[in-house]
């Protein structure tokens, strides 16, 4: 039975969305409920957030690269109210479904029949907000609007007539939220600068429950929760682990690696072993693999470039090993940052990178592997996805795979394969179905 839930979701980025769940989830965890947040699409750093707000770990919900049978199954946590935050708008996707939608926040509300909670921004309108929400409620089957939450309300006049547009489209306001310019959450290239950075977060995220306590009925939004207790075929798909002991980079620099993966490898019996490059660790030398995750190498070359215990323990390491993102780019020769300044690396691959020559990276990924990755044979098709602002140099190993977006259309970007050393540019999701 899947727990009651809300899906959290708006009609466009940047309208408040991940203030609004932090809000709830701290709010409703300080009141003793046990709250279960997740992530619709793929996103390390919400997650982080929303683990800190409520007390228990955050999970990713991904309709384009997961089965039916693997959402549903994640999302079975014994809880008493769901919470998942949503990614850009209710119904943005890509245009060819994958696993089990097209990636819209909407295809998890639809699967696991929680209602959404539609968070407005109504600066610069008052009752044509309710146009919004009104077409909404009936763009897509299955998919039910609770009600909606006003963020950014400029005053009680503002509110009263914003209201007055919803009675009249018939939605519930279930809660209306001031603007507060002294509320906000600090950013950087690729979001919101991570939780574990921020010494102030607890007296933020208690900042955000107040305020969700004063102007959201809460009682209300509980209420309006639901589930579906409709059985789906199959079985979840599980990641095999890339060895039995696994070393694996934890820091600063190192940290978007979905926790799906880590619990699966750890259910089949495998041992994570972390280590912490920025803190010149070197790998276990016991170990059966080393796996480098995506984060933010790039804001670190100097420290990476001195953590000569680090390099010299990557050198030495005679197992496979393998880098996502900014661990591919931490196993190359060098990395510039963004002041043209190239700094030494892992040296494992030949690959060289800038951060300096700017441009965005960003969308789902298949892969054909055309080589072995830890875990995964030649020959193995991986779903994942990309998100980096880094462009290559110099990439003079052999590819690691044949890389298509969500459309079908062929990527540059294929990783390399240097001996038992790998990179992508791709994060891993999970393996795609036959």
């Amino acid at each position: 039975m899947i727990p009651p839930g809300l899906v959290i979701s708006a009609p466009a980025s940047g309208t408040g969305k991940t203030t609004v769940t932090l809000g709830l989830l701290r709010a409703l965890a300080r009141a003793g409920v046990a709250v279960q947040p997740y992530k619709c699409g793929p996103d390390y750093i919400d997650p982080a957030f929303h683990t800190a707000a409520s007390g228990r770990a955050s999970v990713n919900l991904d309709a384009w690269a997961m089965d039916a049978a693997t959402l549903m199954s994640r999302a079975g946590r014994e809880a008493e109210i769901v919470l998942a935050e949503g990614a850009m708008g209710l119904f943005d996707g890509v245009a060819k479904p994958g696993e089990a939608g097209t990636g819209a926040s909407a295809d998890i509300a639809a699967l696991m029949g929680w209602p959404v909670v539609l968070v407005v921004d109504v600066s610069g309108a008052a009752q044509t907000a309710a146009m919004v929400a009104r077409g909404v409620q009936g763009f897509r089957e299955g998919v039910t609007l609770a009600g909606v939450i006003l963020n950014r309300v400029a005053s009680p006049r503002h509110e009263a007539l914003v209201r007055d547009g919803m009675d009249r489209a018939v939605v519930s306001v279930l809660g209306a939220l001031p603007r507060r310019s002294e509320i906000a959450m600090p950013e950087r290239h690729l979001g919101l600068v991570q939780a574990g950075e921020q010494a102030g977060l607890p007296a933020l995220l208690d900042d955000l429950a107040d305020l969700v306590e004063e102007h959201v009925d809460i009682a209300a939004l509980r209420a309006a929760a639901a589930s579906s207790a409709r059985a789906v075929e199959g079985t979840a798909a599980v990641a095999p682990p890339p060895g039995q002991r696994i070393a694996l980079a934890r820091d600063a620099a190192f940290s978007f690696v979905y926790p799906h993966l880590i619990d699966g490898w750890r259910d089949a019996g495998a041992e994570v072993l972390p280590f912490s490059p920025l803190a010149d660790e070197a790998p276990d030398g016991q170990a059966d693999c080393v796996w480098m995750p995506g984060g933010y190498p790039e804001l670190h070359g100097a420290t990476l470039a001195a953590a000569e215990t680090w390099r010299a323990g990557m050198q030495a390491f005679d197992g496979p090993i393998h880098g996502e993102c900014g661990g591919y780019m931490a196993l190359g020769e060098a990395l510039v940052d963004r002041d043209g300044t190239a700094h030494r690396m892992a040296g494992r691959l030949g690959l060289v990178t800038s951060y300096a020559k700017r441009k965005m990276h960003l969308g789902y990924r298949s892969a054909a592997l055309t080589a072995t990755l830890p875990g995964f044979a030649q020959g193995a098709r991986l779903r994942g996805h990309e998100f980096h602002y880094s462009t290559i140099v110099e990439q003079p190993d052999a590819p690691l795979a044949e890389v298509t977006d969500a459309t079908g259309a062929t990527v540059p970007e294929t990783g390399s394969v240097r001996g038992r050393v790998s990179g992508t540019f791709f994060h891993l999701i999970g393996e795609a179905r036959a």
